[in-house]
């Protein structure tokens, strides 16, 4: 078998799932039909059509473009993974498919302005339907996420792995970089102030006693009330989870209530919550809640702002580095691990191309400064948890250039990993595809997916 090479995505990093539904609108029907089944998972023309397209615009960037064969091949692995994983026992929790899917569909939506109604203008298609589409794509793109870790767990490259691999590629055949940046920032959820949190809590107070004196209904109360967007329009019910899965103090609560008794307002990171426990069953419990998130008022976000000035003020003063302050006072995990630098996931690199940052205004502010320089305090809309205030660092810019080890170590590594990581899925393909059922349309018999060869 003919083993599709993946380094188009590895050194470009993976695509953004719904990146292609934020910018472009559909353009007309296409006439579909399945060209490949296994076991119960099907791949459509279309699917193969657009992967396609995708993937010629990623070598557009000086890699070598992929054949239509290599692109089906690489669905066929997928669709074979998550058949696999179904008769080994590997799978992904409802909750954890539910949480990418609002993560991956507020994204989108934030490019609108947070307007719904725009998607259905643009899509014709109304937000919970595309979030259907999504949950569908991203619960196939976990499933093989976790089976390619099964497969491969353990696998690691060292620096002679890395040297050989970007000596491998013929030097005409290097890829293109564009010119990239190394961004920071440091991240200030402003502090609710206390009187805004107790209406809340005396609010879910008043709610609970409604519901027990018979006054109202916690499934009408989640719908009309509740600010969880996965779960208020279906009566707060959150469906069955798994220990440890959910926030810690909400955990703790609602395994301490009775089937069907109603807790007093808890707070999580999220906000405040109104637990009911529907059902324990094994491992897992069902419960359903209200959720109400405290709101910043001006004067909240004023004194975030004047926080981050003055941090501001230190670093470019030399008391403290930029990297040191985010580390220790920056409140997004995600980079403050890093110490505060974007990092692009597929290869764990801090120098990305603009484009790679999401968030239209993070890009567009990034593209007006001077290298070196941060910006004041700025508010920014976090999909989850409201608004926060941040500063932005533009630390370096790189030119566009060819691929080398110096400036592309990182890019490299992730390629070279991936590359073993194939060596190791094709071997695992040709004894995994006797296990399950495959029907190929003779359309595609040309690619000898299943030669092994």
């Amino acid at each position: 078998m003919k083993f599709l090479n993946r380094l188009i995505l590895s050194l470009v990093g993976a695509m953004a799932l719904g990146q292609t539904l934020a910018q472009e609108a559909p353009t007309g029907q296409v006439l579909d039909k399945i060209v490949a089944k296994v076991d119960n998972n099907i791949i459509l023309e279309s699917d193969v059509q657009q992967t396609y397209i995708e993937a010629l615009a990623q070598a557009q960037q000086g890699m070598e473009a992929p054949t239509r064969c290599n692109v089906f091949e690489s669905l066929m692995i997928n669709k074979l993974m998550v058949a696999k994983a179904e008769i080994d026992s590997v799978i992904v929790t409802d909750a954890e498919v539910m949480l990418q899917t609002e993560n991956r569909f507020n994204a989108v939506l934030q490019q609108f302005g947070g307007d719904e109604s725009m998607l259905v203008q643009v899509y014709g298609k109304t937000a919970e339907q595309l979030k259907a589409e999504l949950e569908d794509v991203i619960r196939e793109q976990m499933i093989v996420t976790k089976m390619r870790g099964k497969i491969t767990e353990g696998l690691t490259v060292s620096p002679a792995d890395v040297r050989a691999f970007f000596n491998s590629i013929p030097k005409d055949s290097l890829p293109l970089f564009t010119s990239e940046a190394t961004v920071g920032q440091i991240v200030k959820k402003p502090e609710v102030n206390a009187k805004v949190r107790d209406e809340i809590v005396a609010q879910l107070t008043q709610f609970k006693q409604d519901i027990l004196d018979g006054k109202a209904d916690f499934a009408d109360l989640a719908k009309r009330y509740s600010e969880d967007p996965g779960s208020g329009a279906q009566g707060g019910d959150l469906g069955f989870y798994r220990r440890g899965e959910l926030a810690p103090e909400f955990e703790a609560t609602a395994l301490g209530l009775r089937q069907g008794e109603i807790s007093d307002p808890v707070e999580t990171q999220f906000g405040f919550h109104m637990i009911q426990l529907l059902e324990i069953k094994g491992s897992t419990y069902n419960t359903r809640h209200i959720l109400r998130i405290p709101k910043a008022t001006e004067e909240d976000l004023l004194k975030a702002e004047r926080y981050l000035d003055s941090l501001k003020k230190e670093i470019e003063a030399g008391k403290i580095e930029f990297a040191k302050a985010a580390k220790e006072y920056s409140e997004d995990r995600a980079t403050s691990d890093h110490g505060g630098f974007f990092t692009d996931p597929a290869t764990n690199s801090n120098r990305l191309s603009l484009r790679t940052l999401e968030d239209p205004v993070l890009y567009f502010t990034i593209d007006t400064m001077q290298v070196g320089k941060m910006t004041k305090p700025i508010r920014f809309e976090d999909p989850r948890e409201g608004t926060k205030v941040r500063i932005l660092y533009y630390h370096a810019k790189y030119p566009a250039h060819r691929a080398n080890l110096e400036d592309d170590y990182e890019k490299m590594k992730a390629a070279a990993l991936r590359r073993k990581e194939d060596d190791i899925l094709g071997s695992w393909f040709i004894t995994a595809k006797e296990d399950v059922f495959i029907d190929i349309d003779p359309t595609y018999d040309r690619c000898d997916v299943l030669q092994g060869n």
